[in-house]
């Protein structure tokens, strides 16, 4: 039988060429947050993949908390991604912009004039960030989220979900992962509000299903992802004892909105908790759209767990960045290039393009 990695599938109404994800990876290479040509560049170099899907970008001014990471809420930004859409689908590829608003995960010094660094609770990040005018800096307390700042927000994710189909994307991604801020109203660490947005399962999960709800109403079920991690502790997060609970009945409100695909997000390769195989599989058969696996595959797992039926698609982040063909690197087994860690958030094409 054919090896299902290679095989050619469909993502909803989109034909992709194989079943191979690239991961989103922030690079930082977005001087004054706009796409610009290297990325073009670096993106169209990896459309062997199926499926690209962009590193993470902001929706909102207030969702810049790195150093030269994209936007994608102004007219410039969408001219810049243009010039990324277009090489990639030149190149015979799919893309998806994942849309990422880092919340508390901030620092004044990366964001532009007038934005604020905001959060479900008044609640610091523990530790430094790195800013490119003063070094490392501690994490500030960022602002408690009252409804109108919530309401902007939301709607953010919508007007920048119109934009990505401007900008000649096949759809979005929303983080709800890692510690940014859908993940912050899922989180107890990061969302002790005793209003409707906090508290029980049904409150924190209501954020998230609410930016869901109007990305599918701005561009289409069938244009809009997700993105979670159970058992996270990326950007401290902890678990709890509710979260099988959480994400299950979070499962259960995006299938009322027929969203295209869940990626789930698995960092134990990396040291981070397991998702629990249980947890997975009933994500898996509780979902009713496609399930893309994540979490340091290689090409033997990746075949088996497409032929167990684990999941439709299955994402591959780090190999993707030393490995531009690492498409066909996997198919004819070829080693693998180890990354340049000291070059993987810093200006210029070292490390990025050079591979």
């Amino acid at each position: 039988m054919p090896n299902l990695l290679f095989s050619p599938t469909q993502l909803g109404s989109l034909p992709l060429k194989n079943r191979i994800v690239m991961a989103p990876l922030t690079r930082s290479r977005a001087i004054t947050n706009l796409p610009n040509d290297l990325m073009a560049e670096y993106y169209s170099q990896r459309a062997g993949a199926g499926l690209i899907i962009t590193e993470g970008t902001s929706p909102s001014p207030n969702g810049l908390g790195y150093p030269r990471i994209p936007g994608l809420f102004n007219a410039e930004q969408v001219q810049g991604w243009q010039r990324v859409t277009e090489r990639v689908h030149q190149a015979g590829s799919r893309i998806f912009v994942q849309l990422m608003h880092t919340g508390r995960v901030s620092h004044p010094a990366n964001m532009p004039d007038g934005a604020r660094v905001l959060a479900p609770s008044p609640i610091a990040v523990p530790g430094e960030t790195w800013t490119d005018t003063a070094g490392m800096q501690p994490h500030p307390v960022p602002h408690e989220m009252n409804e109108a700042d919530i309401a902007q927000s939301i709607a953010e994710y919508a007007e920048s979900a119109k934009l990505a189909l401007q900008a000649g994307f096949d759809g979005v991604e929303l983080h709800a992962a890692n510690g940014y801020l859908i993940d912050q109203f899922l989180n107890t660490a990061s969302n002790q509000r005793n209003d409707r947005w906090g508290g029980s399962v049904e409150n924190r999960i209501r954020f998230a299903v609410e930016v869901a709800r109007v990305s599918v109403a701005a561009i289409g079920s069938k244009r809009v992802g997700m993105r979670i991690s159970p058992y996270g502790v990326f950007n401290a997060q902890v678990p709890d004892a509710e979260m099988d609970t959480l994400y299950l009945r979070l499962i259960d409100e995006l299938n009322t909105l027929g969203l295209l695909y869940i990626h789930v997000v698995d960092h134990s390769a990396m040291g981070a908790p397991e998702v629990s195989p249980e947890l997975k599989a009933k994500i898996r058969s509780a979902f009713n759209g496609q399930y893309i696996l994540s979490g340091g595959y290689d090409a033997s797992r990746a075949t088996a767990d497409l032929n167990a039926n684990r999941g439709d698609l299955v994402a591959f982040g780090r190999p993707f960045i030393s490995n531009p063909d690492l498409v066909s690197k996997l198919q004819t087994g070829q080693e693998l290039a180890e990354p340049d860690f000291a070059t993987f958030y810093t200006p210029g094409e070292k490390g990025y393009t050079d591979y």
